[in-house]
């Protein structure tokens, strides 16, 4: 008999949704910023027109992934700040969009941190950069 699926603990399912409103919040950013730009070049257009155009203009930069990938206003520095405490040997749920995963933090430099990935090799970490993705201690997920 295989071992029961234990659920994921509350503060890490509360962090998967946070997660999604930090991305929203950054489009929002993105979405007023452009807005912003658009009354100072234009400030004769109507303020629908220029929300309007606003949107399409962030839609349409939505789609370019190396744009999508590096902006990051709000939810950059809530990755920083929620990763501050993590060391190589700590054990850390890696939040991503299609769930979160438990990994273990093998190193830590700067910016970024590599992290072992359950299901791959053992000399195999995963970079990532703490400002695009959500990486939460996993002893101590109540203190966030």
């Amino acid at each position: 008999m295989g071992t029961p699926i234990r659920p994921l603990p509350e503060a890490i399912a509360r962090w998967s949704g946070r997660a999604r409103w930090l991305r929203r919040l950054d489009a929002l950013a993105a979405w007023l910023l452009v807005w912003g730009l658009l009354a100072l070049m234009r400030p004769d257009g109507g303020v629908g027109l220029q929300a309007g155009a606003a949107a399409v203009v962030v839609g349409l930069l939505g789609t370019v992934s190396p744009i999508r990938a590096r902006w990051r206003p709000i939810s950059g520095p809530v990755g920083l700040w929620v990763s501050r405490m993590l060391a190589p040997g700590d054990r850390a749920w890696h939040v991503r969009s299609d769930g979160p995963e438990l990994v273990i933090v093998t190193a830590r430099r700067a910016l970024r941190l590599t992290v072992a990935v359950p299901g791959r090799g053992a000399a195999e970490g995963l970079s990532v950069r703490r400002t695009r993705v959500l990486v939460l201690g996993a002893d101590e997920p109540e203190r966030r």
